[in-house]
């Protein structure tokens, strides 16, 4: 079934009519966030781009959540800055069910960002379903989940994240996408290294400091302490810390990230996980700021070495490309976000994804249908046969 949309066809977009489209997010952070939250930030980014297509989305989040699509309240608020977290799990269910009820009647397509929760519903339930899959999948023991529920459509937010699950139903990669106006480009560099996101070992704020402080420039870090990380940043981080060389700032905002980044010489990104995306690193090229990083999960499919970052291995590695890095022309770093990563390019593939899967769901629910039932002398002698059973 083709998709009309409100907007003027693009390359390789079919046009058709407006879709029911629910969008299932974490209750964790509002949508959009009010500071950390990368999942809840794209599912926004996708609802607003849907909705102005003249799609009919309805958005399963937090009651605080803004957007322009029809908001079902999972949970009065998001549950992370109101020091809810002990509930997150539960509060997650009533909410899938919610958008499962009846789905077949309300909507088209069932679009779930909370990873393997909604898969029970997804099987048993007729409405077309697709899982985007925004974590880390390579955890053993979420290893039999998978595996139970290997027929679920899914999509991965980059080809390294599948690797560890190679069996699952992938339907398509689908790298995330920014709105082009939400940050502006910076063609002048400030005087400083930026670090964002999360203070974790995975993350390695600890090696940014290292390069930072081998390369002689300032490093201030904008970044959230979760509960688990506490410990880690009280030992590791603060000691460190040493302002004005090395700068802990906490968590900012939106706004407040459009400065940060874009006046920051370099994005460090030292990263030591199977990072499945990471969405600082295209926020920080809509700002034309390098970046700076390692060969880890994704990375090497986000950053072009030379264009838009450098790549390394070791400290020595990250602060000779640091020095290279922050000589690259800053409108060809933007020209790498405008050519790949625009929630354009997003919500078209994602539409692609919702058609061929509702086309799917029509053509076997057609083929169901056609299919002739037993015939009178087969259901009697159906019948023959279990009573000679019961007899």
């Amino acid at each position: 079934m083709p998709i009309k949309t409100a907007r003027k066809a693009r390359p390789g977009h079919t046009d058709s009519k407006p879709l029911r489209i629910a969008q299932i997010a974490p209750l964790y952070e509002r949508v959009p966030p009010k500071l950390y939250g990368g999942t809840e930030r794209v599912v926004s980014y996708l609802t607003e781009e849907l909705v102005a297509r003249g799609h009919k989305v309805t958005l399963f989040a937090s009651g605080d959540s803004i957007t322009k699509a029809k908001l079902h309240s999972g949970y009065p608020e998001a549950l992370r800055l109101a020091g809810n977290n002990e509930y997150g799990v539960f509060a997650h269910f009533p909410m899938i069910s919610d958008a499962y009820k009846d789905g077949d009647k309300r909507f088209d397509i069932v679009h779930g960002h909370v990873d393997y929760w909604t898969f029970p519903l997804a099987e048993v339930c007729s409405v077309p379903s697709v899982t985007t899959l925004h974590g880390r999948l390579d955890i053993e023991a979420h290893r039999p989940v998978y595996s139970r529920y290997r027929k679920i459509p899914v999509v991965s937010i980059s080809d390294a994240q599948r690797e560890p699950l190679p069996f699952m139903n992938w339907q398509a990669t689908v790298y995330h996408g920014l709105p082009r106006d939400l940050l502006r480009f910076h063609p002048g560099p400030g005087k400083y290294l930026a670090f964002l996101g999360r203070i974790s070992p995975e993350k390695g704020p600890d090696i940014a400091i290292e390069v930072a402080r081998r390369a002689g420039i300032p490093l201030k870090l904008a970044a959230k302490v979760d509960t688990l990380d506490k410990a880690y940043y009280e030992a590791v981080i603060k000691p460190l810390i040493s302002p004005p060389d090395i700068e802990f700032i906490g968590e900012i905002n939106e706004i407040e990230k459009n400065d940060f980044l874009g006046n920051a010489m370099a994005l460090m990104f030292p990263v030591d996980w199977p990072e499945p995306f990471g969405l600082v690193m295209i926020e920080s090229m809509a700002c034309g700021t390098p970046v700076v990083t390692r060969p880890c999960g994704s990375v090497p499919e986000i950053i072009k070495p030379g264009v838009s970052g450098y790549i390394g291995v070791t400290v020595d590695d990250l602060v000779e490309g640091l020095k290279k890095a922050i000589e690259l022309p800053r409108e060809g770093v933007r020209a790498q976000f405008d050519q790949r990563f625009t929630v354009e390019q997003m919500a078209d593939a994602y539409e692609r994804v919702y058609e061929k899967l509702i086309a799917r769901a029509a053509k076997l629910k057609k083929g169901t249908a056609g299919r002739p039932g037993p015939s009178a002398r087969a259901r009697k002698k159906r019948r023959q046969t279990t009573r000679g059973k019961m007899g």
